[in-house]
């Protein structure tokens, strides 16, 4: 602290300073110096803080500019939405890998691993990553010779205008808490990287406005481009970070994979009765099965440059995927044994902050700064991607319909971005509200989708008997069970999404039964394209 000016005696010279606490004297050019010291630690941040922080900004800046100068490649509503159909297989491996590797990889996974072990990340990563393959191996080359902009329109040649238009909307709805939980993933992180100087609510804003820029402009084209470059961040990032983490704890990774194993955090099974089983399997199969009927995964499978390469990076990204997010929980499972009072401070409070506060506390700088540009890489490639994908989506099959053809390329591309700002400010005041963990968050957005839109994706890509009412009813029965189930009995035996998915499967069945296929409603492999 800094008390008071001394003026030299007459006689000493016109020397003006300082006279700390401490009762020493200073020059002025190191007192204003020390006014800098002092603010910075009444911040409390030190210097190691100071250049984390203009690490990241830089990083920020950068990667910004990057995704704005791709967007100068954008002409048409083509490329906007599926990048052109020309992403070569490495970049297509990127952005699968890096649209899902997001803020509950790395921050939400781990905290309800240490809660719950592995049977409580049966939903992501397990089903998320297996979602990927299933999409690679049953569904990319049937999509991809469709040729079309959005998932939404499938629903449409396939089966008619209400199917098409109650998914659309479903897939728009399931957006939110995704992209909800990056955006408060942001907050938390430039919060935690301030040292508090910055609100979490701030840090939302900013991040979803820097987001936006980018990827408003430049849409399929700028994700793409600044997923290739966050996946190596984040593949190299992680990497090191775990080789520290590692070193800093006795005997190593196989000491902590042997606690973790002591402590039954590896088991995946549930117990042997029926409530536990359902549970276990409903959370598998909403994002197993309720994450194909998704945008950002047909987006994906259609800016491929070919049906192969579609079919090989969608497995290869889920592959990658799955693997990768054991990294984090790694990490975040180390703290116990480097800062268990740190641990126990944040475990029943806020255990997302576990792994960034191990960061920040016990590894070097240079450590930092790799595992911030890892979280944010990671954060803002899921985020860039799940606000393009439900904005099309939106613009596509919801509105254009409604102007009945009365506009062209040149418009519907103006209105996507009007959808995309439109669609990030609802989901900041969404972000901003929400009390839910990123975690459930994440979880929670594919109920929907598990039980309106996949039923009639899967039956009407492979079973030919599936008509135009098959697919209405499994729509309509899916919703209604699931939205009754969940307001009247949340808790019962059965969970609310099962009931709902084992709905929509008895609607297709039964409509496409009471009503046969006609020739519209065969599988639409060789209708005209849309783009």
């Amino acid at each position: 602290m800094l008390d008071l000016i001394f003026c030299c005696p007459e006689g000493c010279g016109p020397r003006l300073g300082i006279v700390s606490s401490r009762g020493g004297f200073m020059r002025p050019d190191h007192a204003r110096s020390s006014r800098r010291s002092a603010k910075t630690v009444a911040l409390g941040l030190g210097w190691g803080r100071v250049m984390l922080i203009w690490f990241v900004i830089l990083y920020w800046v950068i990667s910004v500019a990057i995704g704005l100068l791709a967007a100068l490649k954008v002409r048409n509503t083509n490329d906007f939405t599926v990048a052109g159909r020309r992403l070569p297989y490495g970049m297509v491996v990127a952005v699968v890998f890096a649209t899902w590797f997001g803020s509950e990889a790395v921050l939400g996974i781990p905290a309800t691993f240490l809660g719950e072990g592995l049977r409580g990340v049966v939903s992501d990563p397990f089903g998320s990553s297996m979602c990927l393959v299933l999409v690679g191996m049953f569904f990319a080359r049937k999509l991809y010779r469709m040729n079309l902009m959005t998932i939404g329109d499938f629903y449409k040649l396939k089966y008619n205008r209400t199917v098409e238009l109650v998914t659309s909307i479903a897939i728009v709805i399931s957006y939110l808490g995704w992209v909800g939980a990056q955006i408060k993933a942001l907050g938390l992180v430039f919060h935690t990287v301030s040292g508090g100087a910055m609100s979490e609510p701030t840090g939302m804003i900013v991040g979803a406005i820097s987001v936006l820029a980018y990827t408003l402009l430049g849409g399929m084209i700028s994700v793409a481009v600044t997923d290739f470059i966050q996946m190596i961040i984040i593949v190299v990032g992680l990497v090191y970070i775990a080789v520290v983490v590692s070193g800093m704890v006795p005997g190593g990774a196989s000491a902590v994979i042997a606690h973790a194993s002591e402590a039954g955090k590896f088991v995946f099974l549930p117990e042997m009765n029926p409530a536990d089983v359902l549970a276990f399997i409903a959370a598998g199969v909403t994002m197993m099965f309720g994450s194909i009927p998704q945008q950002d995964v047909f987006q994906r499978v259609m800016s491929s440059k070919s049906e192969n390469i579609a079919v090989s990076g969608s497995v290869t990204g889920g592959v990658l995927y799955f693997f990768f997010t054991f990294i984090p929980i790694f990490l975040a499972y180390s703290a116990l044994l480097i800062a268990p009072s740190m641990v126990q401070k944040y475990i029943g409070t806020d255990p997302q902050q576990i792994l960034p506060q191990l960061v920040l506390t016990s590894v070097p700088i240079v450590a930092q700064v790799m595992f911030f540009g890892a979280l944010l890489s990671a954060i803002k490639s899921c985020a860039s991607a799940t606000l393009l994908a439900p904005s099309v989506t939106f613009a596509e099959n919801i509105v254009r319909p409604m102007l009945k053809g009365r506009i062209d390329d040149k418009h519907l591309l103006r209105l996507m971005r009007i959808v995309v700002l439109c669609f990030t400010a609802l989901v900041l005041v969404y972000a901003l509200n929400s009390k839910a963990s990123i975690f459930q968050m994440v979880e929670s957005a594919y109920k929907v989708t598990l039980v309106c839109c996949f039923v009639p994706l899967a039956f009407g890509l492979y079973w030919k008997r599936s008509s135009s009412l098959g697919g209405t009813l499994a729509v309509f029965f899916g919703l209604i069970v699931w939205v009754a189930c969940e307001a009247m009995a949340p808790d019962a035996l059965v969970p609310p999404q099962l009931a709902g998915l084992l709905a929509s499967i008895t609607g297709m069945v039964l409509g496409s039964l009471l009503q046969p296929a006609s020739a519209r409603d065969q599988p639409p492999e060789q209708q005209i394209s849309t783009i």
